[in-house]
């Protein structure tokens, strides 16, 4: 069974929570990220999604916010050693789509969309030869 560590990215965008939403916004849109994980005092204390800043946005409230304004706070976590069914467990019921990952020390290890998980389930299921 594949653990949240083999499919993770490990590379994470973070921001700080007083981050404009507009710097923080282009700044995923450069990197082709959906999320992002906001640090205080290098501790993950809240995530900053694609559906947040349309969020902000449909309220018309973008011009003079910051990420603290919008972010989701003490988000879910998960560890590297769970299982993908797990952190898929994790997000089907909660209703989200990025999960970071933290050590148990709770240090950022990465961070786990719902696309890493597809991709598990398609690597089992694809047709050999193809």
């Amino acid at each position: 069974m594949a653990t949240v560590a083999d499919v993770m990215t490990p590379s994470v965008l973070t921001v700080a929570p007083e981050a404009t939403l507009v710097e923080t916004a282009a700044e995923m849109s450069a990197r082709q990220v959906g999320a992002v994980l906001v640090l205080e005092d290098g501790k993950a204390t809240g995530i900053l999604t694609e559906r947040d800043v349309l969020r902000a946005v449909g309220e018309g409230a973008v011009s003079s916010a910051k990420v603290s304004d919008w972010m989701t706070r003490n988000p879910e976590t998960i560890e590297p050693s769970e299982s993908t069914d797990m952190a898929a467990t994790l997000m089907i019921h909660g209703g989200f789509r990025h999960l970071p990952v933290l050590e148990e020390d709770g240090n950022v290890a990465g961070i786990v969309s719902i696309r890493d998980l597809m991709r598990v389930v398609l690597d089992d299921a694809a047709p050999k030869g193809v």
